[in-house]
């Protein structure tokens, strides 16, 4: 069998990234069989190892694609320019070296937007800038039992709740099934949110599951997609829960990432269905508030190559 070749982004240099990185690498190397890179400037790696006295590994199926960096400018803790600036370079060769076919897998270490933002950086984030390569790349969330995809996400409430229309929806699931198929998943059946309180309770709470949502839905099941509902959003999840063929199909962020968070924060993993290679992250941010303290917990990492790996074997 093939060994996948899983590359992994240093995050934001002055947040938890290289700190998960470090102290999953002994787990990661032992655990997969697959060729491991890491993507980032190796002064980053050197001095956050020196910082929290984590060894850094030198494995044989370890490699680095170095990159510049002063982490002298680094600013631990909080969003700052060369911060984002290393952490969409690192990121921009990953995605790069995928596209080109050197990488099966890029796992991306949580990045600051802030950082980004003050870098220049035109994307918001990881799926903002795979979205203007790929149109139609989807988010999705997966841990052991729950697994959830948005229909919009980094986008203001007002605007999410234009986009909850047949013309965007039915589109949106043709998209998901045949990224899932992709993937050797099998057959998924989609249990779909409601967009209002008891999912409109027949058009009393509001209108759109009746004028948008049901027909959508039932255009689809015509197609032969195993598409359910619109269920009330305060037991869908629920429903969901421990059923490995489901997929919850949550209407905007907030709506889909509330209940995941809940359920699974410390291993959930984000992984960008639609591209040509298989991209995961952890399902947090850079949690400035610990940087440094050797506080982190890398499970939602370890969870992230563990999927990445899953998909690209």
């Amino acid at each position: 069998m093939r060994v996948p070749r899983i590359g992994i982004t240093v995050g934001d240099p002055g947040g938890i990234g290289p700190e998960i990185i470090l102290k999953s690498l002994p787990f990661i190397l032992d655990e997969f069989k697959a060729r491991i890179f890491l993507l980032g400037p190796k002064p980053v790696f050197s001095a956050w190892s020196e910082r929290l006295g984590i060894a850094f590994p030198s494995f044989s199926h370890l490699n680095i694609i170095d990159a510049t960096g002063d982490m002298s400018l680094v600013r631990i803790g909080c969003d700052a320019e060369e911060n984002g600036r290393i952490s969409f370079a690192a990121f921009r060769e990953a995605a790069s070296q995928a596209a080109d076919g050197n990488l099966d897998a890029v796992v991306t270490a949580p990045v600051s937007k802030l950082s980004w933002h003050k870098a220049g950086v035109e994307w918001a984030g990881h799926t903002e800038y795979f979205q203007s390569i790929y149109p139609g790349a989807i988010m999705s969330f997966w841990s052991e039992d729950l697994r959830v995809a948005l229909l919009s996400h980094h986008v203001p409430l007002r605007e999410a709740l234009d986009l909850v229309t047949k013309e965007t929806m039915v589109p949106f699931f043709r998209r998901l099934h045949r990224a899932l198929q992709a993937y050797g998943m099998g057959e998924f059946t989609y249990l779909v949110s409601g967009l209002n309180p008891h999912a409109g309770e027949s058009g009393l709470l509001g209108k759109e599951e009746e004028r948008e949502i049901r027909p959508a839905l039932e255009m689809l099941r015509e197609e032969g997609l195993s598409v359910k509902g619109p269920y009330p959003p305060d037991i869908v999840f629920r429903m969901a829960r421990g059923l490995k063929n489901h997929m919850v199909v949550a209407l905007y962020h907030d709506q889909g990432l509330i209940a995941f968070k809940l359920d699974a924060f410390e291993t959930g993993v984000n992984a960008t269905l639609g591209l040509p290679f298989v991209r995961t992250s952890p399902d947090h941010g850079t949690a400035f508030d610990i940087a440094g303290k050797n506080m982190a917990d890398p499970s939602s990492l370890i969870s992230a190559v563990r999927l990445a790996f899953r998909f690209s074997a």
